[in-house]
């Protein structure tokens, strides 16, 4: 019996026995009954079954590649796909809901966050079942709930301590999900008694329930597909999209994604992204902050790429520009929306001229990406979706810049692998500690959108964080002190710095919220990851064995 025969059975017909459901950890609860029933389980079941090994075998070929790296071995244009890159085609067009795209508002999935994000005044928002939420199964089982309630137009809120109701305006901004990256699993689902692939529960639940709902609404099912490193990875994605549709009774091409740019291998692979997913992509995104980490991991054993202080990597010049500028040239060519990166500021309370400077930070970065060509751009908080709004409009009054007849310069392989010249700083080994710490400690609480430092930060925050500690002391970078001194980045000087640090966390939070908060665990899983002999690849993977294990 074919999958397509079985998915459409009625409610009241018993699944056949031969047919293998994908297992829920403890059984399915009544709060979830609604998300994990017995045909979307078969539909999750099949896709694990389907592609689950591919997604291993590519995920074998990323460990295959970075060997590679780490011999000296660059990441290239690929010359088997030259033909790919000199020929004339194009994605197919771009639906009416994601044709202005100026300001999108990214967050998680927690309810009153979604609504919030969908009231901003934002054209878009990216609902975040990745970096920007904590991966509990109650998580990401209640970020299905609230998927399920936009798509059928119910989605509300009412805090009952506070007394006061959310419900969503007459205009909402559009909503694209994004799922979990290939490299997670998700533990509390099995296929066969192994764990399913993260990225297939969560786009798998969300287009077996609200995929043809959204279609015949015109307001979906979009996308947007993290941490991808080759084409194969997005031919994977465009199967997966072939048989969800055909399977659901969804017209071919109806699914559409942006997938993001931030790993370095990807960047010179953009066009072989954009041809494989063509039937089904509107755009790329520059993905900056899981960039730089993805560039520091990548480029690991080599000197000469070792990065200054984070503050000091910006987008105006070295592998950042070259790539920004490389994304836009790309996606035009091909009739794509080019996306600009994140902006990470939060309004200061109280500080009316720390606020200012925040917000002028915002605009002038906005106003680069704009008049270079891209088609929108991302912000963190609501406030700043009218600063990004203003400077969008101002440079961009048509809908998108895709038809912008603008002349790039060529980007070659080295300027995609150009380091950015600065100090690296005790104060910045010091906040990266610090940040990197306090946003684990969030992340095993549950929370993945995390204010500190008057920035909204995710887990590419914790990554740059303890990959760059890493860099430093694999390479002996040299760090200004705060004495004027210059001393090497040692293990020995991390370990005093990280004591110092430490005791200020205590002595800010007391020490009972420091126990409470789970800071214990996560300084000890930033120091394995920092200091360790060779770097790992994911600190959320750690992370998540530590959540699993506590829940």
């Amino acid at each position: 019996m074919s999958s397509i025969e079985t998915i459409d059975k009625p409610k009241d017909k018993p699944t056949p026995r031969h047919r293998v459901l994908a297992r829920v950890k403890g059984g399915v609860s009544a709060e979830f009954a609604d998300v994990l029933t017995d045909r979307a389980l078969l539909f999750l079941a099949d896709l694990e079954r389907r592609f689950g090994p591919t997604r291993k075998t590519l995920l074998e070929d990323r460990t295959l590649a970075q060997l590679r790296y780490d011999d000296g071995e660059f990441p290239t244009f690929p010359p088997e796909t030259a033909h790919v890159r000199a020929s004339q085609w194009e994605v197919a067009a771009t639906p009416a809901a994601l044709q202005d795209r100026r300001v999108e508002i990214t967050g998680p999935v927690d309810r009153k966050m979604m609504i919030n994000a969908l009231n901003c005044g934002a054209k878009m928002f990216m609902a975040d079942f990745e970096d920007a939420s904590s991966p509990t199964f109650d998580n990401m089982m209640h970020g299905q709930l609230n998927m399920r309630d936009y798509a059928r137009q119910t989605l509300s809120f009412t805090d009952e301590a506070k007394g006061k109701s959310y419900t969503l305006n007459d205009e909402i901004a559009t909503m694209l999900v994004r799922p979990r990256g290939w490299h997670l699993s998700e533990a509390n689902i099995t296929v066969d008694d192994q764990p399913m692939s993260a990225s297939l529960v969560d786009f798998g639940l969300h287009i077996f329930h609200n995929g043809k709902l959204l279609a015949e609404q015109c307001r979906g099912p979009f996308y947007y597909l993290p941490k991808i490193e080759t084409y194969q990875e997005a031919r994977l994605w465009n199967d997966v999209f072939n048989f969800s549709q055909a399977v659901l009774g969804i017209e071919h091409g109806t699914i559409k994604t942006t997938v993001l740019i931030e790993t370095l291998p990807a960047a010179f692979q953009m066009d072989e992204i954009l041809y494989e997913l063509q039937s089904h992509i509107t755009g790329l995104n520059c993905g900056r902050w899981d960039y730089i980490f993805s560039y520091i991991k990548t480029l690991k054993n080599h000197k000469q790429f070792v990065l200054p202080d984070r503050a000091q990597v910006g987008m105006d010049r070295g592998f950042l520009k070259a790539y920004s500028l490389l994304l836009i040239e790309t996606c035009h060519r091909r009739r794509a929306h080019a996306m600009g990166g994140m902006a990470a500021q939060i309004p200061v309370k109280g500080d009316e001229a720390a606020n200012t400077v925040a917000f002028d930070k915002v605009r002038a970065d906005k106003k680069r990406e704009a008049s270079q060509g891209h088609d929108g751009t991302w912000v963190a908080h609501p406030d700043l979706v009218p600063v990004a709004m203003d400077v969008f409009n101002a440079e961009m009054p048509q809908k998108n810049q895709v038809l912008s007849q603008r002349q790039y310069p060529a980007v070659s392989e080295q300027s995609l692998l150009a380091a950015h010249s600065g100090t690296v700083t005790e104060a910045g080994i010091r906040t990266n500690i610090s940040v990197g710490i306090s946003y684990i400690a969030a992340w095993l609480c549950g929370r993945g959108a995390v204010p500190i430092h008057n920035l909204m930060e995710d887990a590419a925050t914790a990554e740059i964080s303890r990959a760059q500690i890493w860099q430093w002391i694999r390479h002996g970078a040299s760090a200004d002190m705060a004495d004027g001194s210059q001393e090497t980045v040692t293990s020995a000087l991390y370990r005093r710095l990280f004591d110092e640090e430490i005791e200020a966390l205590k002595s800010e939070l007391g020490a009972n919220a420091f126990v409470a908060g789970r800071f214990p665990e996560a300084a000890k899983l930033f120091t394995e990851t920092a200091i360790s002999a060779d770097l790992p690849t994911f600190l959320t993977l750690p992370a998540y064995d530590i959540l699993e294990h506590s829940s």
